[in-house]
This record gives structure tokens, sequence and C-alpha cells, in this order.
């Protein structure tokens, strides 16, 4: 039995083997991941239903699993609401964040270090979030 929250069993496999560099994606409801598979992506579809999961649930589920250095978001259009991008900040805390252009940002997900993309029921718009996978520190290591 697993004493971790996530007990997805293909979520589990394909971070367990994700190295450094990799990189998870958290789609919303509305990417068609089916266009975005890259060459080392597995797709794991949780969107049973409009909400359910969300992005944000996701994403507190892998912070739990797996140690993340960087993010990624899709750049928005001025005039949008992208508000679901500070809780990722908070959720993040102190990890490298980034916007890219919508084109360049699609190509980012199909690139071969995409290990995993998770659809999610997440309706909220731009929330889509690219995650780099980071090393698990040791305790003397702590300085960088």
């Amino acid at each position: 039995m697993l004493k971790t929250p996530v007990i997805h069993p293909t979520i589990m496999e394909v971070l367990a083997r994700s190295g450094h560099f990799a990189q998870v994606v958290i789609a919303d409801g509305n990417l068609p991941v089916g266009a975005m598979n890259g060459p080392n992506s597995t797709t794991v579809h949780l969107n049973f239903k409009p909400g359910l999961l969300d992005a944000l649930t996701v994403l507190e589920g892998i912070l739990e699993v797996c140690p993340i250095q960087g993010a990624i978001v899709m750049e928005k259009p001025p005039e949008a609401n992208a508000e679901i991008h500070l809780a990722y900040k908070e959720l993040l805390g102190d990890v490298s964040w980034s916007e890219m252009e919508r084109w360049a940002f699609y190509d980012q997900i199909r690139d071969k270090t995409t290990t995993l993309i998770i659809q999610t029921g997440e309706q909220r718009r731009f929330a889509n979030l690219i995650l780099t996978v980071g090393v698990v520190k040791m305790a003397e290591e702590s300085s960088f």
C-alpha cells in the first residue's frame, strides 16, 4: 500500500522515470492533448467532467511527490483574466517562472523532454502549466 497522497498508477510510474529537467504538463480541459504528444510523453486523462479534477488539485498532488524547479505558462492577451497564474505562483513558491507565446508554448509541450501530460477538467482559461522536474537535494546540499 502506498503512503503517498497520489496513487494514480500511471502518474506515479511516469514520475518515477522522469529525471532532472523532465517536463510535466498540467493541461486544462480544452487543450487538444492528442495533438500535443511528444516522442516521450504519456497522457493521463483526469477530466471526468468539467471542473473535475481541477488544475490546482493536480498541482498540489504533484508537489507532494516530485521536486519542481521551474514553471512555464502561456502568455495571455492583455484583456484576458489569468488569476490561476497567481494561484500557481503561490503554490509553487520559489521556482523559476516564465511566460511563453502561445505557439511556442505548444511546441514546448511537444518537446522530447515532456514525459507526462495530465489533462484535467480545469475550465479557467490560460490554465495550462509546464513544470520542470528538479532534483531531490541532500541536507548538505541546501545551499544550491
